[in-house]
């Protein structure tokens, strides 16, 4: 079974070490100065020389309130105009873009992400859908993977019916916890009625798909209490459920200086919760599909890992791997063919970079083969658990064994230690592997031995 999972803590304390998320290879560590405005044009010409389909992300930084634990880019102001001059650069962006792709380019799949998509106004959202149909090739009927991340406390049902209006079909709520006292640890007030009003709209409206985010390892959570939030989730009934490690890296990100050290979980008990949080889902019927995301088995990720066709971006796992990912917004990453780029992280530049019409890029790569080599390698082993040579050489021209030479003593070890099956034709993660799926992945990491680790979370 796809999604079959065997606890094992000895093998989890010998390999729970900190990496990638591999929502790319390589990784957004790796991306340097030396791609511009320029690069992303010619990509963009190349993507409608092939006619490529289209994913679009669109990056709404604003929040009206800050979460202590939150790694994200974000603006937190209470000012609800600030984001009209914000449209303006996205508008802008859009224009600049969209002349070197071309009208017949389909947007398959489009997600609003943050920040808190709806700090928009609802008159601001229309304008917004208005402006990507006016640029981009929009679906309009209701066969696109349209997708919008929703704070519950910002959201009603006359909300949800707009975003089901504009074409939305999926949408994505922030929990983490249901616990009065962790919420108040992490600045996050949310009761469990606001959160089943805003589910209750989504199943009622027929969106397609309903996403829950926990996180376990906040401040004053205990294993017990923690699977009380896990079974008043399920029994809301989301289609999709991602089970999130909290990192704590206040040297990274400020909002985390506000959280209390001695009220964090220890290892152990993140241990417990975790393990716990995982007997749960699958008794209650939902699929393992890798690093912390879980589905019922009707659901399209469930589908797309069973016959082959999952992917891993920056979206985390989708069915839309073919795709070109267009990003807009500040800080927003693209992947066009062969190109990696990513958006002025800071606001104000972002701005001040379109209004003087050009493009906010500020970072990327362009792979090389040996990247994509290993890419292919790495989103198989993350999105099925499994790699078969044949497939690799005969898609490069190489012989693997020859070609990974130096990844073949790590391989032995884990293989030994029960945590892959591995011999001259494939690697399969085993069960008690798959929660370890990243430090697999690691092992084909051209770019770990140079890399501060220390920039990345732990892989449980």
């Amino acid at each position: 079974m796809l999604d079959s999972i065997q606890w094992d803590t000895a093998l989890i304390q010998r390999y729970d070490q900190a990496g990638p998320r591999y929502t790319s290879y390589p990784t957004a560590v790796q991306f340097n100065d030396s791609v511009g405005p320029l690069n992303v044009l010619a990509a963009a010409r190349e993507s409608a020389k092939h006619s490529r389909a289209l994913s679009l992300y669109v990056h709404i930084p604003f929040c009206a309130n800050i979460c202590y634990y939150c790694a994200c880019n974000k603006v937190i102001t209470k000012d609800r105009s600030r984001a009209a001059a914000y449209l303006v650069a996205l508008e802008q962006e859009m224009a600049i873009i969209s002349r070197h792709l071309h009208p017949d380019q389909v947007i398959e799949q489009l997600h609003f992400g943050g920040g808190t998509p709806t700090f928009l106004s609802h008159s601001q959202l229309r304008e917004l859908m208005a402006m990507i149909g006016k640029y981009f090739n929009l679906l309009d009927d209701d066969s696109g993977d349209y997708s919008i991340e929703i704070d519950p406390r910002e959201a009603d049902w006359a909300t949800m019916g707009l975003l089901r209006e504009l074409g939305f079909n999926r949408v994505s709520l922030g929990v983490q916890d249901l616990d009065p006292q962790v919420q108040r640890a992490i600045n996050r007030m949310q009761s469990l009625e606001e959160t089943e009003a805003i589910i209750d709209a989504a199943h009622t409206l027929q969106f397609r798909s309903v996403n829950i985010d926990l996180i376990y390892g906040l401040p004053l959570q205990t294993p017990e209490r923690f699977a009380e939030s896990v079974a008043a989730v399920i029994a809301l009934q989301p289609d999709r459920l991602s089970l999130f490690n909290y990192a704590h890296l206040p040297e990274r990100f400020k909002p985390q200086r506000r959280i209390n050290t001695q009220d964090l979980p220890s290892p152990a008990t993140k241990l417990a919760m975790l393990q716990g949080s995982i007997e749960q889902l699958l008794a209650a019927g939902y699929r393992y599909i890798g690093m912390d995301h879980f589905a019922l088995p009707d659901d399209e990720l469930a589908i797309a890992q069973e016959d082959g066709s999952l992917h891993r971006n920056f979206q985390g796992y989708t069915t839309h791997g073919h795709c070109d990912l267009i990003g807009l917004g500040v800080s927003a990453i693209s992947q066009i063919g062969t190109l990696y780029s990513q958006n002025n992280s800071d606001l104000n530049e972002y701005q001040q970079s379109l209004a003087l019409g050009q493009l906010a890029t500020k970072r990327g790569l362009t792979s090389s083969d040996d990247d994509h080599i290993r890419q292919a390698v790495i989103q198989q082993i993350i999105c099925h658990f499994e790699l078969q040579f044949a497939d690799i050489e005969q898609r490069f021209g190489i012989n693997v064994l020859d070609y990974f030479s130096d990844c073949l003593p790590a391989l032995h070890d884990m293989h030994e230690d029960g945590l892959i099956r591995f011999d001259d034709k494939a690697i399969e993660v085993l069960p008690a592997g798959r929660l370890l799926v990243r430090s697999v992945c690691m092992v084909f990491d051209h770019y770990l031995h140079s890399t501060n680790t220390q920039r990345y979370s732990r892989v449980i």
